[in-house]
């Protein structure tokens, strides 16, 4: 994996004409985890489709680059809110699918690794239609994480997953994506609270950074410092739904 590099978003988005969101000025840090919240509708998927370089239906009109001058996309492992599974291909061949894609030889020994720590052991033969929706979230994860990439973008990746699985979960991404470049969507203060290293509030009008604990990432879930971030996000979720 090369080194992971800090990314700046810098631009506009406009659907038929009319504004999805306003200029805003996004920076992921170098190595950290960004938390982008914010209502439904506001362009938060959008901006992690522009940076992945996908189809978004939009107008983009700004700058993403990378701080080493590399293109950015071609770095870039993401993980959809929609599972995105091959119906037909068991769990362990979806979780392998990007070596399969690109002609490399697969780590099987890394891939059962995940396996086990994505508590999917007993179900790599399955197909999609099999596991329930918690578990084809974890599949999607696991294939997300074993593409070892230095920029990481997830939407709303632990959504589908019941509290604990959720923790677990949390905690397993933030040790295997340590030292990459994560940009988080989540609809959860909670969840941002938790793991980031900053905070943005998205709304049409733009970005409202909010500072997270300072205690290390990922918090205790019943830390004083990290029941306060989140406290001050629903608020702050609240008063721009208003």
């Amino acid at each position: 994996m090369d080194s992971a590099p800090e990314i700046t978003f810098d631009g506009r988005a406009d659907v038929d004409g009319a504004a999805l969101f306003a200029p805003l000025a996004l920076r992921l840090e170098a190595g950290q985890w960004t938390c982008l919240l914010g209502g439904s509708g506001v362009g938060k998927s959008t901006i992690l489709r522009l940076i992945a370089g996908l189809e978004t239906g939009v107008r983009f009109s700004g700058r993403i680059a990378a701080s080493d001058g590399a293109p950015v996309a071609r770095r870039v492992a993401y993980m959809a809110q929609d599972d995105l599974l091959l119906p037909w291909a068991s769990v362990e061949r979806n979780i392998g699918l990007g070596a399969r894609l690109r002609g490399e030889r697969q780590d099987r020994a890394r891939l059962m690794d995940l396996l086990d720590r994505v508590r999917l052991r007993e179900h790599l033969g399955k197909r999609p239609a099999e596991l329930s929706g918690g578990q084809r979230q974890r599949v999607a994860l696991a294939r997300t994480l074993m593409e070892d990439k230095p920029v990481i973008l997830l939407d709303e990746p632990f959504s589908a997953l019941d509290a604990r699985t959720r923790a677990d979960m949390q905690d397993l991404a933030a040790e295997l994506l340590s030292g990459r470049t994560v940009l988080l969507v989540t609809h959860d203060p909670a969840e941002a609270a938790r793991l980031g290293h900053a905070i943005n509030v998205m709304t049409p009008a733009g970005l409202t950074q909010v500072s997270p604990p300072d205690a290390p990432a990922p918090r205790h879930v019943d830390d004083p410092e990290t029941l306060g971030a989140q406290g001050a996000l629903m608020r702050l979720l609240r008063a721009e739904a208003a």
